[in-house]
């Protein structure tokens, strides 16, 4: 993993298959971004994309639990992190 500075913060990018991704959660951290993560995992859009991302990358893709939590997004309850999603899902 190599971390790089962006006006004083520290973003990771990690390697993988040749590419190289930067940390969106780094970056967010920067700007008080755990409330937009949270808000922005909340969305049912947005579960259904990283599904769609899991699925074609993850050969560990936890397919049952992905559906319990399908069905609870919308609801005005429903709140997932990502250390939550990650548990889950691997």
């Amino acid at each position: 993993m190599t971390k790089i500075q962006v006006e004083d913060k520290t973003i990771s990018i990690v390697q993988h298959n040749e590419q190289d991704y930067i940390c969106l959660t780094d970056m967010l951290k920067a700007k008080d971004g755990n409330f937009f993560i949270t808000d922005w995992l909340r969305n049912r859009n947005t579960l259904e994309f990283l599904s769609v991302w899991e699925k074609m990358n993850n050969p560990n893709f936890n397919y049952g639990e992905f559906a319990i939590i399908r069905n609870q997004s919308g609801l005005n309850s429903f709140k997932v992190s990502v250390k939550e999603w990650t548990e889950k899902n691997e």
